[in-house]
């Protein structure tokens, strides 16, 4: 399992981004588990997630998938401000 961050500007406004349910329709086939929504407070169009991924693999060729652009448009995701950060833990551990 790997613990992903993903970061993005969002153009819809922060409660259309935080009451959609895309994510978890979207996200929820792929392995995707215990999703949990960020908020910047000082600006609400930066939003994070805080996922666990069963399969990087599946994820990351679904984010090539029209329909996980199709999906972002609806969440009103600015797709070119998306950063997928992994977990990383130090060597040896």
């Amino acid at each position: 399992m790997t613990t992903v961050v993903a970061h993005h500007d969002i153009v819809k406004g922060k409660n259309h981004w935080l009451s959609s349910p895309v994510r978890e329709e979207r996200f929820g086939p792929l392995g995707v588990t215990n999703i949990r929504t960020f908020v910047d407070p000082q600006d609400p169009t930066k939003v994070a997630l805080v996922m666990d991924v069963a399969d990087m693999d599946a994820l990351m060729a679904a984010m090539q998938e029209p329909w996980m652009g199709e999906a972002m448009a609806a969440d009103g995701v600015a797709p070119e401000t998306l950063r997928i950060l992994l977990e990383e833990k130090p060597a040896g551990s």
